[in-house]
């Protein structure tokens, strides 16, 4: 029913209809997914200048979906839909010109579009940008400035910014002072999110008992959950912690 009603306007090139059809047949949502009917309808909405679609074409030509994979036209469509303030598609030039891909590699470049995304409170963009002033990548490096930026992301549920702020709290940097249990914290809030650097580093403190008791259980459970995400480190750990517990039962015998 959908389609029908999408498909008749859009027929009389009504641009949110073709859109939308665009984003059906994109995610196969009612319809047989294909992308190159998403991208015709897609094309149809974004030259009428709809911004959503310009980035949704962006997002084809960049994935290689219902057409070949092409940067520059990635990078054009981004433009376009950029300059009517699409926050995605000024977060996705940002992440272009970071990596240098389609263009040549600018961090000042990336980081001016990450911040016009981030003013609109994208959190992805947020994160990013907090990473480049703690790595002083395109900006000067500011630790205080990084934290702000994060701390906006992680209160949006963004986990790479928790564990970032989790990072900052257990190196006293950027923050008033080392704080291990704010750090944890953090950590705890991006574990439960599975990301896998913030199960580990929630293992190294509970091994270490950073701002915790030290709890060899909890660790293996920390290192335990990012291991099961392929992390060769968190691996090693907890082969480590058995490889002590054998040692210690091997003594008491």
């Amino acid at each position: 029913k959908a389609r029908e009603w999408y498909e008749k306007a859009a027929k009389q090139e009504d641009a949110h209809a073709q859109y939308s059809l665009g984003v059906m047949y994109y995610r196969g949502d009612g319809v047989k997914q294909e992308y190159s009917k998403a991208r015709e309808w897609c094309e149809k909405a974004a030259k009428q200048e709809d911004a959503h679609a310009q980035y949704s074409l962006g997002v084809m030509y960049y994935q290689g979906k219902g057409v070949k994979q092409e940067y520059s036209k990635a990078r054009e469509w981004y433009e376009k839909a950029a300059k009517q303030e699409d926050a995605h598609a000024q977060y996705s030039l940002g992440v272009m010109y970071e990596q240098g891909r389609g263009v040549e590699q600018d961090y000042s470049k990336a980081k001016d579009w990450y911040e016009k995304a981030a003013k609109q409170e994208d959190a992805t963009a947020q994160c990013n940008l907090g990473v480049m002033y703690d790595q002083g990548k395109g900006v000067k490096q500011d630790y205080s400035k990084a934290r702000d930026w994060c701390e906006k992301a992680a209160k949006q549920e963004n986990a790479g910014a928790q564990y970032n702020l989790g990072v900052m709290y257990g190196k006293g940097q950027g923050v008033k002072k080392q704080d291990y249990s704010k750090a944890r914290e953090w950590y705890e809030k991006a574990a439960k999110q599975d990301h896998a650097g913030a199960q580990y580093n929630l293992g190294v403190t509970y091994e270490n008992g950073d701002g915790v008791e030290q709890s060899d259980s909890d660790a293996m459970r920390w290192y335990g959950r990012a291991a099961a995400q392929g992390l060769e480190e968190a691996k090693e750990r907890c082969s480590a912690i058995l490889q002590k517990r054998r040692e210690q039962m091997q003594k008491t015998k």
